[in-house]
This record gives structure tokens, C-alpha cells and sequence, in this order.
């Protein structure tokens, strides 16, 4: 008796797993493809990914040599020529109009460096800090109309402004080539006294507080 239940347990659990592989079997030939075609997805994807990032950073290569072989001539208008010919797109297009527009300040073309300033700037497709940059070195070229160029530093110089302490650092500047001290001074003052100071910036205008005969406050001690 008790034989042939074990043996009638056999058969059971026998056919109970010939049904379970059937039907992973089944679900197998049913979800199979759809399965295949996930990993084929997941593998082409990660594929894909491979080959667009090596593409992006032969382009960055690309445009990075060109860039550099544009900037080893000694020639300054030959140089701003060959930057402004670069054939580069995206963020290496802004740097290559920004290096452009520097070179035709050394070459002393200043209406073709505020040309090209003034067209970074208004470039919506460039990075907005080679527009802002472009803006401030805009308003920085040679200009002997004091009151236009404070005017075209005054909204750079605003708390803000990714440059406005350096913008302020200009106006001082335009202050004193018109012979007002004391407004160079103050602005010298809030320039020194600003927490975004870098230590370069408030060497530079405790060097000029200084020359103008400024004292410089003392140090807080703790």
C-alpha cells in the first residue's frame, strides 16, 4: 500500500513538472522575441551611446586643433582672420569669436573687435557666459566718450551680473583717466570691501587705493 502511494506521489510530481515546463515552455515561445528584442535594444543602445560619445569628442578634438592651429600665427589681423574662418560650431564657435575679436584689439581694429563683441553677445546660440563676457569687453574697448562708456558699464556693473565687479573695476578706471579721484575711490572702496572679491581683484585695487593715497582699513582681528 504504501508503495504504490509513493509511487502515485512520483507520477504526480512528475507530471506536475512536465506542466510547469510546458508552460515556461509556452511563455518562453510567447515572450521570448519580446525579451530578445529588449537585450537587442539595451545592447544597440549602450552601442549607440559608445559611438555618438566617440563622435562628440573627435568633433571637441577637431574643432580644439583647429582652434589652436589658428592661434599660432604671430601676425594679429592674420591671426583674427583665421579664427573667425574656423570651421567649429556649438561652445567652440563662441571661443573661437571671443579669441577673433581679442586679436583685433591687438591688432588696434577696435571697430571689427566691437563688431565682434557685439555679435557674441547678442548670440542666443552661444553660452551665456562668452555672451556676458563678450558684453564686458565691449564696453572695455578704447572709447573717448566717458559718459557712453560708463553708460555701457553701468548695467554690467550691477549686483548680479556674472562680471559686475569687474565692470565697477572699469567705471573706477574711466573715473580716474577723467580726473575724479573721489568717485574712483568709492567705487575703489566697495570693490575691496565686496565678499565676491577674489584675492586677485582686491590685490589689484588695494595696489591702486594705494598709488592714489588711500589708506587701506585695518584688518579685522578676531
Amino acid at each position: 500500500m504504501g508503495a504504490r502511494v509513493s509511487n502515485s506521489d512520483s507520477f504526480i510530481d512528475e507530471v506536475t513538472e512536465e506542466v510547469k515546463r510546458d508552460k515556461l515552455y509556452a511563455q518562453m515561445r510567447k515572450y521570448g522575441p519580446i525579451a530578445v528584442a529588449l537585450v537587442l535594444a539595451l545592447v544597440g543602445g549602450a552601442a549607440y551611446s559608445e559611438y555618438k560619445s566617440a563622435q562628440e569628442n573627435a568633433r571637441a578634438q577637431a574643432a580644439g586643433d583647429a582652434i589652436y592651429d589658428a592661434l599660432t600665427g604671430t601676425d594679429a589681423s592674420a591671426r583674427a582672420q583665421d579664427l573667425a574662418a574656423v570651421p567649429v560650431d556649438g561652445p567652440a564657435a563662441a571661443v573661437a569669436a571671443m579669441l577673433a575679436a581679442s586679436a583685433m584689439v591687438e591688432a588696434d581694429d577696435f571697430a571689427g573687435a566691437a563688431a565682434g563683441f557685439a555679435a557674441l553677445a547678442a548670440d542666443e546660440t552661444a553660452p551665456q557666459m562668452y555672451r556676458d563676457l563678450a558684453a564686458l569687453k565691449a564696453a572695455m574697448l578704447p572709447n573717448d566718450d566717458a559718459a557712453a562708456k560708463i553708460a555701457a558699464l553701468t548695467p554690467l556693473s550691477q549686483p548680479g551680473q556674472p562680471y559686475y565687479l569687474l565692470a565697477m573695476e572699469q567705471i573706477a578706471y574711466v573715473h580716474l583717466d577723467g580726473g575724479d579721484k573721489e568717485a574712483a575711490l568709492v567705487i575703489l572702496r566697495q570693490i575691496e570691501e565686496d565678499a565676491a572679491s577674489t584675492q586677485g581683484l582686491r590685490e589689484r585695487v588695494q595696489n591702486m587705493m594705494i598709488a592714489l593715497g588711500e589708506p587701506l582699513p585695518e584688518p579685522v582681528t578676531q
